[in-house]
């Protein structure tokens, strides 16, 4: 004899990606795209004050310099034309 047992057949959800159910994997995502969100506002929200408070009181640009190098070396090049000039004279 053999006995009629129905077999009751559950409907298998389908497995996700990462072995959930897709909908508890859709809801794993919103809350980590969530969590993304609120990191990034945080991070505007610190840093975009921070950065225009920078350009808003950054220091006025260096002045030029009064005298270069050559200037100077031009200087030297004239007093030392000048003692051989002197030396020169003395030396005649």
């Amino acid at each position: 004899m053999t006995s009629a047992v129905e077999t009751q057949t559950v409907p298998s959800r389908k497995k996700g990606h990462f072995g959930l159910n897709r909908e508890a994997e859709m809801a794993a995502l919103r809350a980590c795209f969530g969590l993304y969100a609120v990191i990034i506002a945080i991070f505007y929200v610190v840093m975009l004050p921070v950065s225009r408070a920078e350009h808003a009181s950054s220091p006025a640009p260096a002045p030029a310099p009064t005298s270069d190098g050559t200037a100077i070396d031009q200087g030297i090049a004239y007093i030392l034309m000048l003692l051989a000039l002197a030396l020169t004279y003395i030396i005649h």
